[in-house]
């Protein structure tokens, strides 16, 4: 295969006591994509595999792979970002899944080089020097594409957030990691909303009071600095944003560099200044920091490295079949693991192209950006694919019909991540995009991300009922939950952990719960390594694949999301009419998962339906489902929402007092069922 790697594996399983399957590869057989990952002939007793030790990991630090991609790839396009835009008068007028025209900005390796060096002068230029976290509150944009190689390249540390973060959220998250400089959008992007996203200024008020005094000023966030905001107001013409010359407190993107304000920006006026940071850079260091829980008082901050995103990134793109020619349509976030580690990582280490359709994702832009581009894959979560079905299918008239029926003779790669493909889902992609080659990935942040995946080689079956094999240089057990030490045998259900190079280096600031789940263990021949604990529910076969079943841990799985039921309980329990709540996630069938609360109200309050009996709401405050949804939509992120609320009495407990909530997901499935 092109691109990265050129071998090829030849399956077999050196079974010592039963305990490790591996894959050796040679590299004098066989050459096909689908032969990446072939059979393994397994006589694995217990549920502990080791992946291959092949093709060998990548010593470098991230800037130092990303020039050699540049000297193969300098005129290749890196990455391809559209913008939506339209008049105020158009958006007046358009409906919400109408078609808007889109300035795109391309850049090939050679100008993303050029493009973040010049960031990276400018960037230090405002004090930043190696270590420090620069937090990113961006769509995916070229400004967000650009910024990561820049502040990897001075030897900072990336802090991708969630745009869609409220006031507390984000100032929780900036003085957790003592943030210095922050870069953030003047509009926030929204998800189906194109040209009409939610206006940051008053975010950015909360933040800074005096937006106009000429200096940061934020007494929530001591260690503020630097407000860098890239004005995208113009593609939102309905938000109201101020000028920015009446912001004087807020430092312009294209001060630092100008060339990204223009369409189609040439970088030939930047001369090839490489840029070197304060002291040496070292590929175990901690180069990327990502928010796991989005929780408000408590956040958890994975610190990742060089080493475990260039190989994770690189391993993936190996396994699929990336190579130079390739043009991948990501319209899953560059804030996330998904975007900026299973996309954009993976595309740069091959020289291949990364397309991003939209800001935030919109169905119809994704699919405009595959048929221009006659590209040749496609990721997603199954939400996103299940979004694209519904707008072919209620409004094929968006979309020339000559473009549909062409995408199966461009489209055949692929990722699907966030749980695993329902067979009638994943035939659909075949049918209808000839996604063919469409793989499943399986994960966590605090493994950066990937450690099981599936190959276009692997049979139907494995690709829709498991997440497929460990990934080279990793090792995958299924452990008895009541007691680690105990590998469960085949087929048995247990905690899965994951131990290798791609391992977390710890949450920040956080030292108790990163004992909690980051263990250094010893195997039977007496060798330590460190073992991550994901609190997944899963099982392994004879032939290493592995099937996720739940979850041990309480965590809901939104559209991909990974939503924790503590912050939406610890936002409700704020709420002056509730008394206790206890949040579960129930099956949809559009989003996997969704959230369900149930609430207990204080003593003199009356839940919403009881007024008939109880005498109404002149007895007391009423507290209905929506004002519950409302405390979180305002408090939240809109996806944290719960979709069910019921109010009860009391909670089905332990003798010890503990919630059972097995019992209250039961009950919730009911209530759905009755409900339909």
């Amino acid at each position: 295969m092109g691109g990265l790697f050129s071998a090829n594996l030849r399956s077999r399983v050196l079974n010592k006591g039963a305990r490790n399957c591996k894959t050796p590869w040679r590299r004098d057989q066989v050459s096909s994509p689908r032969d990446v990952a072939a059979r393994v002939i397994s006589t694995l007793t217990r549920s502990i595999c080791q992946g291959p030790a092949e093709p060998p990991l990548l010593p470098h630090t991230i800037p130092e792979h990303f020039s050699t991609v540049v000297s193969s790839f300098g005129d290749r396009p890196a990455v391809v970002c559209r913008t939506p835009t339209a008049s105020p008068d158009a958006l007046s007028t358009l409906p919400a899944d109408g078609i808007l025209a889109a300035v795109e900005t391309t850049l090939s390796y050679e100008q993303l080089d050029l493009a973040s060096n010049a960031l990276a002068h400018s960037l230090r230029s405002l004090g930043v020097k190696k270590g420090d976290r620069v937090a990113v509150s961006l769509g995916s944009t070229a400004e967000f594409a650009v910024l990561t190689y820049a502040i990897f390249k001075l030897g900072a540390i990336l802090v991708p957030l969630n745009p869609g973060f409220n006031a507390n959220q984000i100032t929780a998250a900036l003085n957790h990691l003592a943030v210095e400089l922050l870069v953030i959008g003047a509009v926030t992007d929204l998800p189906y909303k194109p040209c009409r996203g939610r206006s940051n200024l008053p975010l950015l008020q909360s933040m800074v009071p005096d937006l106009e005094s000429g200096r940061i000023e934020a007494p929530d966030i001591p260690t503020l600095k630097t407000v860098v905001l890239v004005d995208n107001s113009a593609s939102h013409p309905l938000s109201s944003f101020p000028p920015l010359a009446s912001l004087r407190s807020l430092t312009p993107f294209t001060s630092l560099i100008p060339g990204l304000a223009t369409i189609r920006p040439s970088f030939s006026a930047y001369a090839a200044r490489p840029i070197t940071p304060d002291s040496p850079l070292s590929a175990s260091e901690t180069i990327n920091i990502q928010f796991t829980s989005g929780t408000t008082s408590h956040p958890k901050a994975a610190m990742l490295t060089h080493t475990g995103i260039l190989n994770n990134g690189a391993l993936i793109a190996h396994r699929m079949g990336l190579d130079p020619s390739d043009l991948i349509v990501c319209p899953p976030p560059l804030f996330h693991c998904f975007g900026s580690v299973l996309g954009y990582m993976a595309t740069a280490t091959t020289g291949a192209a990364i397309l991003f359709p939209s800001p935030a994702f919109d169905p119809l832009a994704t699919l405009r950006m595959c048929a221009a581009h006659r590209a040749t894959g496609l990721y997603g979560v199954a939400t996103m694919f299940v979004a694209m079905f519904e707008l072919l299918h209620h409004r094929a008239d968006l979309l020339p019909a000559e473009q549909v029926a062409a995408f199966p003779t461009h489209l055949r790669k692929g990722i699907a991540a966030g749980s695993s493909v329902p067979e009638s889902v994943m035939r659909k992609l075949y049918a209808t995009f000839g996604l063919e080659d469409l793989v499943i990935c399986y994960g966590m942040t605090e493994t950066s991300p990937v450690s099981c995946m599936t190959s276009p080689g692997d049979p139907f079956e494995k690709r829709t009922r498991s997440v497929g094999r460990v990934m080279p240089h990793t090792k995958v057990k299924i452990v008895d939950p009541v007691n680690r030490n105990r590998v469960v045998p085949i087929g048995e259900r247990g905690e899965l952990a994951t131990a290798g190079y791609l391992v977390m280096k710890g949450y920040w600031g956080d030292e108790e719960r990163t004992e909690e789940v980051r263990k250094l263990e010893s195997d039977d021949d007496g060798n330590e390594e460190v073992w991550m604990y994901t609190g997944d529910e899963a099982s392994m076969d004879k032939d290493g694949y592995v099937e996720i079943t739940g979850r041990i841990k309480d965590l809901i799985i939104r559209g991909g999301e990974n939503i924790h039921p503590l912050e939406i309980e610890n936002c409700l329990f704020q709420h002056p009419l509730v008394a206790e709540v206890s949040v579960v996630g129930v099956p949809d069938e559009k989003y996997g998962e969704s959230v369900a609360a149930f609430v207990i109200v204080h003593e003199g309050v009356v839940a919403e339906g009881e007024e008939a009996t109880t005498g109404g709401g002149g007895k007391g405050d009423v507290l209905t489902r929506e004002s519950v949804r409302q405390w979180v939509r305002t408090h939240l992120s809109s996806h944290l929402v719960p979709k069910h609320v019921w109010f009860v009495k009391e909670y089905p407990k332990t003798a010890s007092g503990k919630i059972q909530k097995f019992k209250l997901r039961d009950t919730a499935k009911q209530l759905v069922g009755a409900s339909r």
